[in-house]
């Protein structure tokens, strides 16, 4: 009795283990189909050609922390680690999960590649660098207030879709000729937020901030002059009456020079 009591033990563990076993080979079989569905997208992979045209634009380097919302098979991920960028790929389908990784292991950049299985709308990704991703417009919109509370200076990128009335400040379109069905790129830099007064010696600047691009007046010795300029990230430009201004925004503070070198600073 004993001895059918192993038996039975030993057989009922091995069924397990081969259960287990094919388990794991179904999974590692996984192959992708364009058009699959997905939690929020179908999956279309970004083609070879505008993963590189995106991070040339968001000019990636191996100083940046590139992170890819719904990363699929983690392509865009690779490529910014061969470039010597850390890089982490939100994606919310395990198997994609698991296919990245093993790409990444093949590619020999899994040191440099991470990914993780997650919900981008539940992540935390306020810490990226660069922020690249080939989403629907309306979930772009849906991220845009985040996005915009990211650090000034931050890259995003995304394939071929928008972000509503947040104008990009490059768009690029490879060839006419090029295989890939989408085939655009559109580039932002999250601005610094300087919109309201700030004070200027004895005068003052109001800003009217629409995104990157900035409107108001300047007021010096009480005379008020109608202003314009633009915001890239940290660093502002504005132009009132004769006087082209430069400088950089530093939370409540901001300095620069204007007209042949001169000097000036603002606070809130």
């Amino acid at each position: 009795m004993k001895k059918f009591h192993f038996v039975c033990r030993f057989a009922v563990a091995l069924f397990l283990l081969l259960a287990a076993t094919g388990g794991q080979a179904q999974e590692s079989n996984f192959t992708p189909e364009v058009g699959q569905a997905g939690k929020d997208v179908v999956w279309v992979p970004t083609g070879e050609g505008l993963v590189e045209t995106m991070l040339n634009m968001a000019k990636v380097t191996a100083s940046d922390y590139v992170i890819d919302l719904g990363s699929g098979d983690g392509r865009i991920v690779i490529a910014a680690a061969k470039r010597g960028a850390t890089a982490l790929g939100i994606e919310y389908n395990p198997d994609m999960v698991d296919l990245a990784r093993r790409a990444a292991e093949e590619a020999g950049v899994s040191a440099k590649a991470m990914f993780e299985k997650a919900d981008i709308f539940e992540s935390d990704f306020s810490k990226a660098t660069v922020l690249t991703m080939f989403l629907l417009p309306e979930l772009n919109k849906q991220l845009r207030p985040t996005i915009l509370d990211m650090a000034p200076g931050t890259r995003v990128v995304s394939n071929s879709f928008d972000m509503g009335d947040w104008q990009p400040d490059q768009t690029q379109t490879l060839p006419a000729n090029s295989a890939e069905s989408y085939n655009t790129a559109h580039l932002w830099i999250v601005p610094a937020k300087v919109d309201g007064t700030w004070r200027l010696g004895d005068g003052q600047i109001y800003f009217i901030q629409d995104f990157q691009n900035l409107t108001g007046t300047l007021t010096l010795r009480g005379k008020e002059m109608e202003l314009a300029g633009k915001l890239d990230g940290d660093k502002i430009s504005f132009r009132a009456g004769d006087r082209d201004y430069t400088g950089t925004v530093a939370g409540e503070a901001m300095a620069g020079t204007f007209t042949v070198g001169r000097h000036w600073n603002a606070a809130r």
